[in-house]
């Protein structure tokens, strides 16, 4: 931003309730829900503890899916909610199984409330929510479903999938901001938010408060003032997104996963850390570093010769063994995967490991991309 541009951004005339209203309409048609969305004034995380703070009260019984950190964040906001938890995790090496979650729901018949991540940018896996959904659906409890990493990277389609709680964010796949998110919520899923005496009030984490005060309304009156630029900023992502089409935004993640994939795999020394392919998600590839080398080494060594991938190593207990490639937004391009594999290919050989020929690894890349590209 320079001084010339500040004025352009910043002196902007009020966000009205009708405005706002419009970009929650353009949100519901992405996330394919007919059902109510707010649009909530930060980062998805405050949507994601809402739905769970909402829905969820003491002596209940929830199933919690964990394949990723944010399964693992969910958890202790159940346990808080005074819900006993029931989980199910998968390696961080593929995806759980419809077949997992029915034999949970079959042990615990109580099960009221299921939590699960669709994509783990944080592990590179998804999740089959439309298998799962089908399952928790048979069973009757609420489906809540962390979006952020899927939405326009995949398929979402909230109401065919049964999905109560939806969640996502701008900041990944659909290249927006990260000041805003928003969140579909079922008429069931009001239902019993609204009987639960323990869903907050006059609180930031309320929906109750949203419904009562903007939805229930008619969305003539906004309850607070709007974080005025990432609304915009969240317009122009979806807009962005009709205009290339959602399938062909949809396509060029897949085959950003699919090029980083077969181009680590003809490089060598390096693995993909999801084991199949089908469990890989679209906006993110995970690396596995090879034995005895730190992946903060290599990532470093990449990002002396390319400081402008989109590399990163795990955070946590990871952080030695794991290697992400954020290829989601504006980054789902072959040329960035492309300077990716280069880039891992020059650190690599700069820390003494021997790789593949870089036309080798460019031609399997290429090739992989337009594979999918082609359909």
């Amino acid at each position: 931003m320079t001084a010339n541009t500040a004025p352009a951004l910043l002196d902007l005339a009020p966000l009205g309730a009708g405005h706002f209203a419009r970009i929650e309409d353009k949100v519901a048609a992405l996330m394919r829900t007919r059902e109510t969305v707010v649009a909530m004034q930060g980062e998805a995380l405050l949507p994601l503890e809402a739905c769970i703070r909402s829905a969820v009260c003491p002596g209940s019984t929830a199933l919690n899916i964990i394949t990723g950190p944010y399964g693992e964040t969910f958890g202790g906001w159940l346990r808080s909610c005074g819900a006993e938890v029931v989980t199910v995790a998968a390696p961080f090496s593929g995806a759980v199984t419809p077949a997992q979650v029915a034999d949970a729901l079959r042990a615990h018949p109580d099960i009221d409330f299921v939590s699960l991540v669709h994509a783990e940018a944080a592990t590179g896996n998804t999740n089959p929510v439309a298998e799962i959904g089908a399952v928790v659906r048979e069973h009757g409890a609420l489906l809540m479903l962390d979006a952020v990493a899927s939405v326009a990277a995949e398929p979402l389609l909230t109401d065919e999938w049964g999905v109560d709680l939806c969640v996502i964010g701008g900041q990944k796949a659909m290249a927006g901001p990260a000041g805003v998110s928003a969140v579909s919520v079922s008429a069931r899923a009001w239902e019993r938010i609204a009987a639960n005496e323990q869903a907050p009030r006059r609180s930031y984490l309320s929906l109750l408060d949203w419904k009562e005060r903007w939805i229930d309304g008619g969305r003539t009156a906004l309850p607070h003032a709007p974080a005025q630029l990432e609304m915009l900023a969240l317009e122009q992502a979806l807009d962005r997104i009709e205009a290339d089409g959602l399938d062909g935004v949809i396509a060029r993640h897949r085959a950003a996963s699919a090029a980083t994939r077969a181009g680590v795999r003809a490089l060598g020394a390096l693995a993909p850390y999801v084991i199949r392919d089908e469990d890989a998600a679209p906006a993110a590839t995970t690396l596995r570093a090879p034995e005895g080398i730190d992946a903060r080494d290599i990532v470093a060594a990449a990002l002396a010769a390319d400081a402008s991938v989109p590399v990163q190593a795990a955070a946590g207990s990871l952080a030695k063994e794991m290697i992400r490639v954020n290829h989601y937004g504006l980054d789902a391009d072959r040329e960035v995967v492309l300077a990716s594999l280069a880039a891992f290919g020059e650190g690599l050989r700069a820390l003494g490991v021997p790789v593949a020929d870089p036309a080798g690894v460019v031609r399997a890349a290429g090739d992989a991309w337009d594979a999918v590209i082609a359909g």
